[in-house]
């Protein structure tokens, strides 16, 4: 049949054919428009400095344009709290833009946002999880350390200043590599200068209760704790002992306390510390700080070397996942694991400062860190700042999240509510003015430490009961990150390391010491024998020779059996603890 008149009609099916090709080319052509804006958009947060995916960039700039008004203005307050608390945001890194690893932690003072990256269940479509943490301060990556140090420390200095036996207390804190050092080296420049500016300000009305240069001497000491040994880092690495006085009071034995009299052999001293600090290589940081670097500046009284008050610059181990851990040797999984068991006690030390009298026991004991700092959780005129350091990059967001879930459970949400204040915030503060006197040079002056019985010394292992308690609060507070099975391993290991640094510090001891009874007993052999090689020998010389050497031969056959049997317990504590690492696959980080 034929079409009655005109061109034929087109039938439906090669419609629809023409209708889904113009779709297909429109479809084309708006999936090459997308893709040219992407690539713009990518050269542009590269030239940002801000490399990475660009869909996730994209949604975190979008999120920060929504909020950027929910950030608040900075007020230094008259009145410091007991236990400040403050994070601050480090620039993204060359590192992490070789690695495009983009920005994902907006700080809105006081609030700090993590944007964590996620996938839906179709593997396609992407969308950001928010997790928000509120500090007394948060500072973003155009902050400086002047900035941190201006609100969350310096207030501590007049605070130590006040003759009134303050103990103050500034840490650190943060995931390897997160810029905490930086900081610290940072702060304790500007601790220099201040403490001696307050010191010599002659502005002030005078008050003999407060400490000033006339009647105060200002000493320095630096020591780390590494894998449970306390060296000092102004004394050769000198090995430290901790003991307890008749009064409970903990001292560090040999400790050297440097005199200084100027910022600028302040700064000295604790540059030459710095350098000697214990560093190594791990999965998460080139040079992760291995050690808690403990710098303590004590204001004596010139007349009587009563202690007035005292500041400690704190900065602690870089922090690591267990998961972080897995390829670690066993210097490296120890290490891990003492640094999580202090960080740990430090936290629960922390909470009690801050619950008053009445509260619950503080497990100072549980730590050398904590034990160490004992009067400064356990005094009345205690003050403590957290400094915690995040990294941005969307790679380190586990690590951000740990930190800052760390650093909220200190304080416990008993945050100051700062957003009564209208004021306008401001980047620094006026240059510091400081008085420089030409002084003499620092003699070190040892610190005067009475003998203490022998059953005072505080040997590496620690209070068990401490232990428990912690145990019991990690288990608490992860309960939702790790699996009820594992907890039992994870604290069989924990206390297997600590066992480990008991047995080694033990093998150490009980081998130096036979070194030093060997070394005696072979002077007695040389002169027992030079006795009997005479022309005026008698045969009760000969008897009296022959029943003393036998008596030095059985003594080091004591000695070597001794030695012998400490070695196979050590031994098998390393092999216990090698079973137990490949077992669990990490080290717990509690």
């Amino acid at each position: 049949a034929g079409a009655t008149g005109g061109a034929p009609a087109k039938d439906q099916t090669r419609l629809r054919i023409e209708k889904m090709e113009a779709e297909r080319e429109e479809r084309r052509r708006i999936m090459q428009e997308r893709k040219i804006e992407r690539a713009e958009e990518e050269q542009r947060n590269i030239a940002a400095g801000n490399p990475g995916d660009v869909d996730f960039i994209g949604l975190v700039r979008k999120w920060r344009e929504t909020h950027s008004d929910t950030a608040q203005s900075f007020s230094s307050s008259k009145q410091h709290p007991k236990i400040c608390i403050a994070v601050r945001k480090r620039p993204v890194s060359e590192k992490e833009r070789a690695k495009r690893d983009h920005d994902s932690v907006t700080c809105l003072h006081p609030t700090v946002w993590v944007h964590s990256a996620k996938l839906r269940v179709d593997g396609i479509t992407k969308y950001l999880d928010h997790n928000s943490f509120r500090f007394d301060y948060s500072f973003d990556e155009t902050s400086t350390t002047e900035d941190v140090y201006n609100y969350s420390a310096m207030p501590l200095i007049e605070f130590v200043c006040s003759g009134k036996g303050g103990r103050a207390t500034v840490f650190a804190y943060g995931q390897t590599g997160s810029g905490k050092t930086f900081t610290m080296n940072g702060i304790q420049s500007m601790v220099a200068e201040d403490l001696f500016h307050l010191l010599s300000n002659d502005d002030y009305e005078y008050d003999d209760s407060k400490c000033t240069l006339d009647n105060t001497i200002v000493t320095v000491s630096f020591f780390e704790i590494y894998g449970g040994r306390i060296v000092d880092l102004l004394n050769n690495r000198e090995r430290l002992k901790v003991l307890e006085d008749g009064k409970g009071e903990v001292v560090v034995s040999g400790l050297e306390e440097f005199e200084s009299n100027d910022p600028a052999e302040f700064f000295a001293l604790v540059d030459a510390g710095n350098k000697k600090r214990t560093t190594h290589s791990t999965e998460a940081n080139d040079t992760s700080s291995r050690s808690h670097a403990i710098c303590q500046i004590l204001l004596r009284d010139k007349a009587t070397s009563r202690l007035r008050g005292k500041l400690s610059l704190v900065d602690l181990a870089g922090s690591e996942r267990g998961t972080d851990t897995k390829s670690h040797n066993r210097q490296r999984r120890t290490e891990s694991s003492e640094i999580n068991t202090s960080l740990l006690a430090l936290k629960e030390c922390i909470r009690a400062l801050d619950s008053g009298k009445g509260g619950r026991h503080v497990p100072y004991r549980a730590s050398k860190l904590t034990l160490i700092l004992k009067d400064c959780f356990t005094s009345n005129l205690a003050r403590t700042t957290m400094i915690a350091t995040v990294s941005p990059g969307a790679s380190s967001a586990d690590h951000t999240l740990n930190t800052l879930r760390y650093t909220d459970r200190i304080k416990e949400k008993k945050v100051g509510d700062i957003s009564k204040t209208k004021e306008t915030r401001t980047r620094g503060s006026p240059p510091r003015q400081i008085t420089r006197t030409k002084s003499s040079s620092p003699s070190p002056v040892r610190s005067e430490i009475d003998d203490t019985p022998k059953q005072s010394f505080l040997n590496d292992s620690v209070d068990f009961d401490d232990l428990d308690l912690l145990e019991s609060d990690a288990e608490e507070d992860i309960k939702e990150e790790i699996k009820e099975e594992e907890k039992s391993e994870a604290a069989q290991l924990q206390r297997t390391i600590q066992d480990l640094f008991e047995e080694e510090e033990d093998l150490l001891n009980l081998h130096m010491s036979i070194i030093q009874e060997n070394a005696e007993l072979l002077t007695e052999e040389g002169r027992l024998l030079q006795s009997v090689q005479g022309d005026d020998v008698v045969d009760y010389d000969i008897d009296q020779y022959a029943s003393r050497l036998g008596n030095i031969l059985d003594r080091k056959t004591q000695l070597s059996t001794l030695l012998q049997n400490k070695l196979v317990s050590f031994r098998s504590q390393l092999k216990k603890e090698e079973e137990l690492s490949k077992k669990i696959g990490n080290v717990p980080d509690f």
